[in-house]
């Protein structure tokens, strides 16, 4: 699932990469939720390795956003290939959640 972890000035970048559905989502949800105790100011999640997400990943990353939250960090979600980022339009989720276009747009935002 996370294919990578780096650190930033502010935070930690992960990449995610395969789908993220039903059976994968507990997987990546352990990861981010590890990557979280460590209380990163901002994290910036890249999905461009990532092609198809249901709404288990979806719920997923919203519950990486509500922890940020909950210690006034930051979530920022990058580079989503068509398919998925329609989802979070359907749903609305684009709304709460900060979406920018590329990585490098995820680490100036």
């Amino acid at each position: 699932m996370i294919k990578s972890k780096q650190a930033i000035d502010d935070g930690i970048l992960i990449e995610v990469q395969g789908d993220i559905n039903f059976s994968t989502s507990p997987a990546l949800r352990a990861e981010l939720m590890s990557v979280l105790q460590s209380a990163p100011s901002r994290l910036i999640v890249d999905l461009s390795d990532v092609a198809y997400m249901d709404s288990s990943g979806v719920a997923t990353l919203v519950e990486a956003m509500q922890v940020q939250r909950q210690k006034n960090n930051k979530i920022v979600l990058c580079a989503l290939q068509p398919r998925v980022s329609g989802i979070f339009q359907i749903s609305r989720l684009d709304s709460i959640i900060t979406i920018v276009e590329s990585r490098e747009a995820a680490v100036n935002a």
